[in-house]
């Protein structure tokens, strides 16, 4: 769908200006080979003997299935990932859930809210954290990892380093006006809360214009964003929290569609509001 819409938002950005460049992966499947298939038996110069007749014959059965179809291709399965990392080696799935366990007590589960507004922070990442000065060249230090979540309750940064041998949290920091890259979870509980909002009127206007279809839910959208931070007098009172309150602006775009222009829309995650910039 390549049409421009022109009203609502003022128009559907062109992709080239703001798209996020995707690779395709592409995966090689070799079939067993057929060198030779073409070659007859009792032929001269000796290559036509019996032996190679029978050869040619087992290696059409390799690549063919009954009645000369041909076999589906196999990609080998990736060999399974282990349960624990060693050195500095990436953290796996299984250390990262336990960390995630272990960095989130029962006190800090009950005292905060995530970005639905319900009990327990928000997880924003988990990263294999850098060794002890004194253990740079220990190749047996311990494996740590830093566990980051957000606090909606009172707007903080809670950082938990867990020891992954001895399964205890060896610090915590707590940090105001700080505001990590917004991430794929509370993206899109902005963009619900845009489109459950009366300023979201456009945005269901121009999706609609582009596809025939009502806007209902973010999940008819790709979406990336940024962080918003207020600068005194440069927007609406209601905004002038962003920076302290964790608020995000959004770039919605039509699956296998045009993006669409709601740079002027902030979404106050903390508040749960939407604003309009300008």
């Amino acid at each position: 769908m390549r049409r421009t819409v022109h009203r609502h938002l003022g128009k559907v950005v062109a992709g080239a200006a703001i798209a996020v460049a995707g690779t395709a992966v592409m995966i090689g499947i070799t079939l067993p080979g057929t060198a030779g298939a073409d070659d007859t038996a009792g032929g001269k110069g000796g290559g036509g003997t019996a032996r190679q007749a029978a050869e040619q014959g087992r290696t059409r059965e390799l690549a063919q299935g009954p009645g000369g179809a041909v076999r589906p291709g196999v990609v080998e399965q990736a060999p399974a990932q282990g349960a624990k990392g060693t050195g500095r080696d990436p953290l796996t799935d299984d250390e990262m859930k336990r960390v995630e366990r272990i960095a989130v007590s029962r006190q800090l589960f009950d005292s905060s809210k995530d970005v639905e507004g319900a009990r327990g922070p928000q997880r924003l990442g988990i990263d294999l954290a850098e060794p002890e000065t004194s253990e740079l060249d220990d190749p047996h230090a311990p494996r740590r990892a830093d566990v980051t979540f957000y606090d909606y309750k009172d707007d903080t940064l809670v950082t938990r380093t867990v020891n992954l041998d001895t399964g205890k949290v060896e610090h915590t920091g707590v940090q105001h006006d700080v505001q990590p890259p917004i991430t794929r979870a509370e993206m899109t509980e902005a963009a619900d809360l845009l489109i459950a909002d009366p300023l979201g009127a456009g945005l269901k206007a121009d999706y609609k214009d582009a596809t025939g279809k009502e806007l209902t839910t973010s999940g008819q959208l790709v979406l990336n964003s940024m962080v918003y931070r207020a600068t005194p007098g440069a927007q609406p009172a209601a905004l002038d929290a962003c920076g302290v309150h964790r608020c995000v602006r959004l770039f919605p775009k039509v699956k296998n569609g045009p993006w669409i222009d709601s740079r002027t829309l902030v979404i106050d995650l903390s508040a749960r509001k939407v604003g309009r910039l300008g």
